[in-house]
């Protein structure tokens, strides 16, 4: 796909080679649907082969990140196996394909940031949050196995047993614990969030591209080496979804409830 092609994600490009990648649907709390999905997967690799991006800067409109995959979605991931084999293979090109970009990526975290919007978030290069940023992975308590970044790069950024407990109990971690834990790079206030983050993607363009491509492709070879465990985490992940768990995790969701699992 072309820049200009994108239709759930709004590209802007600047002169000085920071190129803003936007979630745009704020009504919606910036929630992925298929076509969405799709194209936080592959927008990595255009802007890798983009000559005109030297950084790249993640954000969200509104008071969102990402509320994470919409309901329609989901459900028909449970219920549509063409669906279903498409949406996993989109989740591990997602994270291969942000590790894999050669261009520096910044993200600003706002508000709750859940899902694949999370994943692209915390998978950035230098994370950014604001102190009222939510995140939360979320999939334990849909019914599924915590699959896209989060075997990956949790244990590495906070350690295995805050990991665990995180991605089991699907406890919220605001911006300041997350800094605190090692889950981003910095904590601002709300109102310095786009600031910082595009200050900082303003260096990195200043800088020598070829320097901070290679710093990135050598350090993301701690990523590589947990490629085996992420892959069987979203194998695991979606076999979740055509379980009896899955369905009522999404019930529950949508029904404002605490779920009622059988697995």
């Amino acid at each position: 796909m072309g820049l200009d092609s994108y239709r759930r994600l709004r590209i802007e490009t600047s002169p000085s080679g920071i190129t803003e990648v936007v979630l745009d649907a704020p009504e919606r709390l910036n929630a992925v649907d298929g076509e969405g999905h799709r194209e936080l997967a592959y927008v990595w690799s255009d802007l890798d082969s983009d000559p005109g991006t030297r950084v790249v800067l993640l954000r969200a409109e509104g008071r969102a990140f990402s509320a994470g995959g919409d309901f329609d979605l989901i459900e028909s991931m449970i219920t549509d196996p063409a669906v279903h084999r498409r949406t996993l293979r989109e989740a591990r090109d997602l994270v291969r394909n942000l590790i894999e970009c050669s261009k520096p990526v910044v993200s600003a975290i706002n508000g709750p940031a859940v899902g694949a919007g999370l994943a692209a978030a915390l998978l950035a290069d230098i994370p950014i949050a604001a102190r009222s940023a939510v995140i939360l992975d979320g999939h334990t308590t849909l019914g599924v196995a915590a699959g896209d970044h989060a075997v990956v790069i949790w244990p590495l950024l906070v350690g295995m047993a805050k990991a665990k407990y995180h991605l089991m109990t699907n406890e919220p971690i605001d911006g300041e614990e997350a800094e605190r834990l090692g889950l981003v790079a910095k904590v601002v206030d709300d109102d310095q969030l786009l600031t910082e983050a595009r200050g900082i993607a303003e260096k990195l363009a200043a800088g020598s591209g070829e320097a901070l491509s290679w710093t990135k492709h050598t350090l993301n070879h701690w990523l590589r080496a947990a490629y085996p465990a992420f892959d069987a985490s979203v194998a695991y992940e979606f076999l979740g979804f055509l379980g009896p768990d899955a369905p009522e995790g999404l019930a529950a969701v949508r029904e404002k409830r605490r779920p009622r699992f059988r697995a």
